[in-house]
């Protein structure tokens, strides 16, 4: 068992905060303004991943992962999200994409997608939502009807991140629309490039703008019964689970932001000078950086208590994940991103009229933070999660 700091960290998570600290400064936070004026997928970013690690920290080793921990990854997509929201993505996504295989898949599936997924040469995006249901999974309607040793599917899935770049999509189906929608949908391996499946509009967006995020469609599109997570009906169970285990990773997104928008915030503050001294020794300023710091330290607490609680979860029966589990997953989400929209709103409004203007780095934060509060479950429907399980 590795000694922990006082902050709960081993000394191996320490080191890997520190280098994706300095990577981070050093070679991703000076073209975020660009990127978010081009809104282009970062291609040369997905390399710096690759070259680093970083996109398989989570991954079983087994399947040429790091397998360092959800926590280790969360520590890597918060140091990531304090210069660059949009490039947290990269590797936050490729967990989610990845996690139903994780979570669900057979050996056989594990070693052909796991692997390149690890390591970056394929990249996984997760598809759930739908033009009418994305909380509500019981108004989804892809279709999935099993002919033989085949599924054809057909139907369309929104606001997919990765859209237009991912290799391997996790699917979300259903397969007998006569059960109840926790009964009757299962989950699907789809790859790039079967025929049928074609690619929608882009979605051009408030925030993350250099995430590729778009519409898949599908047209009579015949997947093999091998390329089925888990038996037919198990669908719903691998999706919430799937959402268990990845809330998290978006409660580091957004901590990220918001530690990012509260250390410029405070630095801007110590060099502003009104009324013959700097800004942060007039109370109005000094409050609101204290209540960033408050809700900042919290949030991280919190979340670092939720993945210690997921991980001793790992490996044992999904179908009865406790609900205090599903609870710190839903609490984290909701408090980070809550943390993170109302801390980027104060970094701007210490700033005055530099902070609406896009040269400086916590306009761009805080419209990057409001994505935060919707994906991956709004915070109302974490709300809802969290009082059904107390």
């Amino acid at each position: 068992m590795q000694q922990k700091e006082r902050f709960g960290l081993t000394e191996e998570e320490q080191m890997l905060r520190d280098m994706v600290r300095r990577l981070a400064k050093e070679k991703i936070a000076a073209g975020a303004e660009e990127r978010d004026r081009v809104g282009e997928y970062p291609y040369d970013m997905l390399e710096l991943m690759k070259e680093n690690g970083l996109m398989g920290v989570d991954f079983p080793e087994k399947y040429d992962g790091m397998e360092a921990g959800l926590l280790a990854h969360c520590i890597v997509v918060e140091e990531l999200a304090k210069v660059d929201a949009s490039v947290a993505l990269i590797p936050s996504c490729q967990e989610l994409g990845s996690l139903p295989i994780i979570l669900a898949g057979n050996h056989e599936q594990k070693e052909k997608y796991l692997k390149p997924l690890s390591t970056g040469e394929t990249l996984a995006a997760f598809g759930l939502t739908e033009a009418k249901g994305g909380s509500d999974v019981a108004a989804l309607r892809t279709r999935a009807v099993r002919k033989g040793d085949k599924y054809i599917i057909n139907g369309t899935k929104t606001f997919i991140t990765n859209g237009g770049v991912a290799d391997t999509y996790s699917v979300y189906a259903i397969t007998d629309p006569d059960l109840p929608s926790h009964k009757g949908a299962s989950v699907f391996i789809m790859e790039k490039g079967m025929p049928g499946f074609t690619v929608g509009k882009k979605e051009h967006k408030l925030g993350i703008r250099c995430s590729d995020t778009r519409e898949l469609i599908f047209e009579d599109v015949e997947v093999p019964v091998e390329n089925r997570l888990g038996e037919e009906g198990e669908g719903f169970h691998i999706m919430m689970k799937t959402l268990d285990f990845s809330r998290p990773s978006v409660a580091a997104q957004a901590l990220g932001i918001a530690a990012g928008a509260f250390e410029y915030a405070t630095q801007y503050a110590k060099e502003r000078e009104t009324f013959g001294k700097p800004i942060i020794r007039h109370q109005a300023i000094a409050f609101k950086l204290a209540d960033m710091a408050m809700k900042i330290t919290a949030a991280r607490q919190l979340l670092y208590k939720t993945c210690d609680l997921l991980q001793a979860h790992v490996g044992k029966d999904l179908s009865r994940v406790p609900a205090e589990i599903i609870r710190h997953s839903s609490m984290s989400k909701a408090f980070c991103s809550d943390t993170a929209m109302a801390t980027t709103i104060e970094a701007v409004q210490v700033l005055g009229g530099y902070g609406y203007i896009s040269e400086y780095p916590v306009e761009r934060m805080m419209r990057d933070a409001k994505i935060t509060q919707i994906y991956e479950g709004t915070n109302e429907i974490q709300r809802i999660v969290i009082a059904s399980t107390l």
